[in-house]
Parts: structure tokens; C-alpha cells; sequence
């Protein structure tokens, strides 16, 4: 007999309910699972907005550091270098270090394409 067809005629089970969300989930998973492969540092105002579930703009990165390509994992630090989270980036290093500082509005003449408004988007973005 099939398990599922077993359950439906009132067989014996176990059921497993999810601690939390596929959201909550995906933000743990960021926190803890991926090893970072660079980290980039954000101004007051990005830390800021980050704290209040905005997404990051290249206008509150400082600086990058490391080698990394579009949607690994990079730390995401203060002007101090404390850690606020780790998060999904959307553009390699190299990309990264020519479009930080800028409006997402001056992507397209900075890079020759239009990417993503966002450098880290809040979905990808867990914070400590």
C-alpha cells in the first residue's frame, strides 16, 4: 500500500511541523550555512536602512574587499568592520568596486548593462 494512501485510510503517523517560514529559513540558511567570499562595508545611513528591512544600494557601500562573483556570499560591515549580516550580492567584486558610492540610476553608464537596482536585495540579506 502506498504511505500516502496508508495516511488517507487513518494509518498510524508522524507528523514534522516546520519551527518557522521558508523565509525565516532562507535567512538562517544565509546566517550560517554559506562561507562568505568577500565583504563589503556600508555607510551610516545604509546600516541604518538595512536595520529597517530595506534592501542595499550601491550608494551606502564604502568599500569591497575580497574576489567574488554575482550571487555568492559576502559579508556585509560597518564603517568598523563589525559584522551587520551576510547576504546574497548581486554583482562580482570587480563590478561592485565600480558602482559603489553611485545612485542605482547611473549603473547602466557605469557598467555597459543594467543590472539590479540593488547590490544586496533584503530577501537575500540576513542580518545579525
Amino acid at each position: 500500500m502506498r504511505p500516502v494512501k496508508a495516511i488517507e485510510e487513518g494509518a498510524r503517523c508522524t507528523w514534522f511541523l516546520p519551527a518557522g517560514t521558508p523565509r525565516s529559513a532562507r535567512k538562517q540558511w544565509l546566517a550560517a550555512s554559506l562561507v562568505p567570499a568577500g565583504a563589503i562595508a556600508v555607510d551610516a545611513g545604509a546600516a541604518g536602512a538595512l536595520a529597517n528591512g530595506k534592501s542595499l544600494l550601491p550608494a551606502g557601500v564604502t568599500a569591497v574587499e575580497g574576489d567574488f562573483e554575482r550571487g555568492d556570499a559576502v559579508i556585509v560591515q560597518n564603517h568598523d568592520g563589525r559584522e551587520l549580516g551576510r547576504g546574497l550580492i548581486a554583482y562580482s567584486a570587480k563590478d561592485a568596486r565600480l558602482i559603489l558610492g553611485h545612485k542605482s540610476s547611473e549603473i547602466e553608464a557605469l557598467l555597459g548593462y543594467r543590472g539590479r537596482d540593488e547590490m544586496i536585495h533584503r530577501d537575500d540579506l540576513a542580518l545579525n
